[in-house]
């Protein structure tokens, strides 16, 4: 049988997750885009007979799509907005 991990692995292990977790976070706020995985960042694709082109559908032909962490802040940023704004109809008399 294999021993329990000690404090000083989880706490090493804590520390490898923050380190990743804040990179990512730094890494959605300085570049929320990335590239499209469907045109690879092109903004087209190769049609599926012949040698015509269409475009990209999912990135709308931008070659870009906005990363998962950035869409997680956005939903975030916009629950707490909604959430905190006063409801106006209540002033008005």
């Amino acid at each position: 049988m294999s021993d329990p991990p000690s404090l000083d692995q989880i706490a090493v292990g804590a520390l490898i997750l923050a380190t990743l977790s804040g990179s990512y976070a730094l890494l959605c706020i300085g570049w929320p885009f990335a590239r499209c995985r469907r045109c690879h960042g092109s903004g087209d694709l190769r049609a599926p007979v012949g040698r015509g082109l269409r475009l990209c559908q999912r990135c709308n032909a931008t070659g870009r799509r906005l990363r998962l962490g950035r869409r997680l802040w956005n939903h975030s940023q916009r629950l707490r907005h909604d959430g905190t704004r006063p409801d106006r109809k209540e002033g008005r008399q």
